[in-house]
């Protein structure tokens, strides 16, 4: 995915506190950014943008997109004799492109789980307010019968002790999808073993878009997107409305072929509202 220079330059006036009209910024970088809340469709008919979060769009565009400064990289697109070689420094000369060589994916249990790790066997047990980098994944194994749970939010990674009555029929790994970077490598050491996925993310219509197009499409019949009971008088009660009036559908609904996703789009549309999955860590006072 590249950034063309009208949409980076639509970056920018978004970045200095503009709203523009979504018409002028038709792109699948800013349905991306869409999508990660960073920039939100304004008004009933969601006909402007805006920005969120200032920082995390620059974050996004180092790391997804190895641009580290804007307004350089927009001039080095209309300088026709910018060189290749000025281009390419623009792009990625910055301790942030180094940090992103850094392969492997953070891991999380409340259980014991035995491992391989480099032909050596390791124990994923870590304490509370820490998690294991894996960082050489390809030789990273675990017992077949154990469930991968993809998690998307990092609040919720960070407190699974607090959402295990959520998995009690299950023996998890849970993987944090942040930082999201280091996606890639996670989507290739779970295409490479013959275990689960369920992936644990916010219940509204980005939520499901992440699944769908970052994880559902790599992991195919292996995959499933987890739905806690009672999902409809939850939406219902506890839901957020603009949640669902900011968000589009950023995939095809007719090639989906979990039922229970489906069910759970038609529940978002009827209520029109979208629950984060933070409502799912369970305090001292509810156990």
């Amino acid at each position: 995915m590249t950034l063309p220079l009208k949409i980076a330059k639509i970056l920018v006036q978004l970045i200095n506190g503009a709203s523009i009209a979504n018409s002028l910024a038709k792109n699948k970088v800013i349905d991306e950014l869409v999508v990660e809340r960073i920039i939100y469709r304004k008004g009933k008919h969601k006909k402007k943008l805006e920005l969120v979060n200032k920082k995390a769009l620059q974050t996004y565009l180092a790391n997804q997109l190895q641009i580290n400064d804007l307004n350089k990289y927009i001039l080095a697109l209309e300088d026709k004799n910018s060189s290749r070689a000025e281009f390419v420094k623009i792009t990625t000369d910055s301790k942030k492109s180094k940090e992103r060589a850094f392969k492997g994916f953070l891991v999380n249990s409340y259980n014991c789980i035995k491992a391989e790790l480099n032909n050596k066997s390791i124990i994923i047990n870590p304490i509370k307010g820490s998690f294991i980098f894996i960082h050489d994944y390809e030789s990273f194994k675990i017992p077949k019968e154990i469930t991968i749970i993809g998690v998307e939010n990092a609040k919720n990674f960070s407190q699974i002790q607090e959402q295990k009555y959520l998995f009690k029929n299950l023996n998890p790994l849970f993987v944090s999808r942040y930082p999201q970077n280091q996606n890639k490598d996670f989507i290739k050491w779970m295409s490479s073993i013959p275990n689960n996925y369920l992936h644990f993310g916010d219940f509204d219509i980005a939520g499901i878009g992440i699944y769908l197009n970052e994880y559902k499409k790599h992991l195919s019949g292996k995959s499933t997107f987890f739905i806690p009971e009672n999902i409809k008088s939850t939406l219902r009660k506890s839901g957020n409305r603009e949640r669902f009036n900011n968000q589009k559908i950023n995939f095809q609904i007719d090639s989906i072929q979990e039922s229970k996703i489906l069910n759970l789009i038609e529940i978002i549309k009827t209520e029109k509202k979208g629950l984060d999955q933070e409502y799912y860590i369970e305090t001292d006072s509810q156990r």
